[in-house]
């Protein structure tokens, strides 16, 4: 990795239904349900939705806030900075991007990459609720308190939030910083990379 070592929600609509968690059909139904979405004002100054990436029999699920500008320009998640990071990341637990689920809280990027208001959480959690849903992974992990607190429907912070395992219907769920927070802060690397070893401990023993 380049290292040494390495908001209260309010009510959200209803979960887009699949035939079957491994239907084919039913995920693309769902990924075009994604990209036609209107259901919050980001639509207006979208490129394009992001809908994630990955195999849909994933062991691990890595959910991330959302979209920024070239993730919005190119229609696929943590592809800037932060994105490379994340295949540091990856790399260091032996994984890479293509054996991983990656997928944001919102498919529509915020603008100027402001932090997501409450009702727009409350629009897209469905989709990443049945992203899940399908792809029953063995663990997530939550990069970042937007993540975290959507995810696990709780305003307690971060650092409140790591070092603890959380489950999200059944899941195991691991909390840890956002890379984009690392690039601004490596001195947190540590601490991150003892939650994804404690995360992929996790996933080996499910």
């Amino acid at each position: 990795m380049g290292i040494t070592v390495w908001a209260r929600r309010g009510p959200v609509a209803a979960a887009p239904a699949l035939e079957s968690d491994t239907d084919a059909q039913g995920w693309g139904r769902l990924e075009e349900e994604v990209r036609a979405c209107v259901r919050c004002g980001l639509h207006a100054g979208r490129t394009q939705t992001v809908f994630g990436v990955g195999p849909h029999t994933a062991t691990w699920c890595f959910v991330g806030e959302a979209p920024g500008a070239e993730e919005d320009r190119r229609g696929e998640p943590f592809v800037g900075r932060a994105g490379h990071l994340l295949d540091a990341m990856l790399r260091a637990l032996a994984l890479n991007r293509k054996e991983v689920f990656i997928a944001n809280v919102l498919k529509c990027r915020p603008p100027g990459n402001r932090d997501p208001q409450p009702s727009e959480v409350a629009a897209c959690l469905p989709f990443l609720r049945a992203q899940i849903a399908a792809v029953r992974p063995r663990i997530v992990v939550a990069l970042g308190r937007f993540a975290a607190q959507s995810l696990l429907a709780t305003d307690l912070p971060l650092s409140r939030l790591r070092g603890s395992l959380h489950h999200y219907e059944g899941v195991p769920v691991v909390v840890t910083y956002h890379p984009a927070y690392l690039l601004r802060r490596p001195a947190d690397k540590a601490a991150a990379w003892a939650d994804l070893k404690r995360a992929q401990e996790i996933a080996t023993h499910e």
